[in-house]
């Protein structure tokens, strides 16, 4: 492999990586540890596990990343979590 096409597939690489975003969610003294897993089994297409969790980290940490991907697909996500009455943002 040339050194051209060494930097050319790193450059793409980086390009993709660049396009995702993320679902933050984060901490609150509300929200039941039921609500959050049951909504982001429901909003983000978490197995059971994985929102568990993720709930987990949210409660120790104060935020998690919940989904990742194009923000087109992540935005009626948030808002739904919003909905919901979790603290979310995309960044």
């Amino acid at each position: 492999m040339s050194t051209k096409e060494k930097i050319s597939e790193e450059l793409l690489l980086e390009e993709q990586v660049a396009d995702q975003n993320e679902i933050v969610l984060f901490n609150d003294d509300v929200n039941t540890f039921d609500h959050v897993i049951d909504t982001l089994i429901d909003v983000c297409d978490h197995i059971p596990e994985q929102a568990e969790q993720c709930a987990l980290i949210v409660h120790h940490n104060g935020k998690c990343t919940v989904k990742t991907g194009e923000f087109s697909d992540l935005e009626p996500r948030c808002s739904r979590l919003l909905q919901a009455g979790l603290s979310a943002e995309i960044v």
